[in-house]
């Protein structure tokens, strides 16, 4: 009886606690191992137009195409025409940038892109953190066409240069292969940020923390710039 009974002691010490802290080891890992899956996406497509979308979205704030959409809103008070304009100018101008990105991409070798990336996201980053100003001259030498035409020809000119211009030429170098996804999330981003105000006005634009928002946009782009940097400042190192 003894016998039988320090038998089942043991079987009970090796079947309680051996397995059971083994077991919880591997659920920690399987648990980590789900929330890295369902968190990351699971097709680089579908990362390229999640980034580009919040970052140009995030952007956007505050930049002088948003103030331009405001502007607009006020002077014609017809929010379809401007809405779609934005949108037309939108696809077109991120379409080109997007295809200047693409090019760059065959032109540069890998080590080369991946300088230019970083030293132009961290770039990107303090650019983030200075306000725009909008030109009078921007609407008022296009306002004789009519709304739709004069919303795009607007948007198309105050896009040329601007941030989420240049964030998508990055964006599409850095994500080669999945051009129409960047370009997709960069003009989503664009409506997303400029559709309400057209619809709502200077409201939206009063209770949003700008200077907030153009902080974790930076931020962004400056994750964005020191991955990109990482690889080639560690061969360097190397």
């Amino acid at each position: 009886m003894v016998h039988e009974a320090s038998v089942n002691h043991a079987l009970d010490e090796t079947i309680d606690y051996v397995p059971i802290q083994q077991l919880l080891g591997r659920s920690r890992c399987v648990v980590n191992e789900l929330l890295f899956r369902c968190l990351r996406p699971k097709h680089p497509a579908m990362e390229a137009f999640l980034i580009s979308t919040s970052v140009v979205a995030l952007a956007e704030m505050g930049d002088k195409t948003q103030l331009l959409a405001l502007v607009l809103a006020a002077r014609f008070r017809k929010p379809w025409p401007i809405v779609l304009g934005i949108f037309v100018a939108t696809i077109i101008n991120h379409a080109l940038a997007g295809a200047v990105g693409a090019w760059i991409t065959s032109y540069l070798g890998e080590n080369a892109l991946q300088w230019i990336l970083g030293i132009s996201f961290v770039a990107m980053a303090v650019w983030m953190l200075i306000p725009d100003k909008l030109d009078d001259e921007e609407v008022g030498s296009h306002s004789k066409w009519g709304v739709f035409a004069t919303t795009v020809v607007a948007f198309f000119l105050a896009e040329m240069g601007d941030k989420t211009q240049i964030a998508t030429v990055m964006l599409a170098a850095k994500y080669v292969g999945s051009y129409f996804w960047v370009v997709a999330g960069t003009t989503f981003g664009m409506m997303l940020a400029n559709a309400p105000v057209v619809w709502l006005g200077d409201k939206i634009v009063k209770k949003v923390p700008i200077r907030t928002v153009h902080m974790i946009s930076a931020v962004i782009f400056l994750v964005l710039g020191l991955l990109a940097l990482y690889n080639p400042v560690k061969q360097l190192l190397a």
